[in-house]
This record gives structure tokens, sequence and C-alpha cells, in this order.
């Protein structure tokens, strides 16, 4: 089994910063794509940011130039970065990871148990 476990939310003041960590470990596998999405209260679940295997990012409108999404292919590890914080970044953030599971041979999709941001104005 893949667990994925998240670090990094928290309390902050507009304008500020914080940084979210997520880290698959468990079956061997490979990872096809991270990333991360949120969920605020009474609205559905949206994807903030996403990172390709290779590399390649994309990022939700409201969030560009603010957020900056990576990973550390070592430490199975990808981060979101979350500068200039403002009241309706408020949510639920979840990392998700599509994985290749070498000893089941398929490819599966994982989500972390969320970690809660408040940006307070």
């Amino acid at each position: 089994q893949v667990q994925l476990v998240e670090s990094g939310g928290g309390s902050v003041q507009a304008g500020g910063s914080l940084r979210l960590s997520c880290a698959a470990s468990g079956s061997t596998f490979s990872i096809n794509a991270m990333g991360w999405y949120r969920q605020a209260p009474g609205k559905q679940r949206e994807l903030v940011a996403h990172i390709t295997g290779g590399g390649s990012t994309n990022y939700v409108d409201t969030v560009k130039g603010r957020f900056t999404i990576s990973r550390d292919n070592a430490k199975n590890t990808v981060y979101l970065q979350m500068n200039s914080l403002k009241p309706e970044d408020t949510a639920v953030y979840y990392c998700n990871a599509d994985l290749y599971i070498y000893y089941q041979g398929l490819r599966s999709t994982f989500w972390g148990q969320g970690t809660q941001v408040t940006v307070s104005s």
C-alpha cells in the first residue's frame, strides 16, 4: 500500500507564507504526477497545482505567481510554496499522487488526509 503524508498547514495572516509537504511511501512505485487540490467550505474540490514526472507544472489562475509546486524525486515528496496568501486561499489542501505500483502492475491515484490552511485578513 501507498501512503501520502502531508504536513505544513496552519494559520497565517494575509500576505504571509506557508509551505506544504507531501511524502509518498509504501509499496515500490514510480510517480507519474503529483498535485495539490483544495476544498473550501461549501465549495467543490479544485486543482491548485500539478507537476508531471517530467517536471512540467500548471496552476489554477487564482494562484499563479503566488504558489510554486516542486518535487524532490529522491524523497518522493512534493511541495507547495504558498506566498502572498489571501483569505480566499483558506481551505483544506489535499495531496494527490498518480503512481504506477510495480507489484500490482497498475496505475493508481492516491490522496493524502488533508491539511487545513487558514488565512485571516
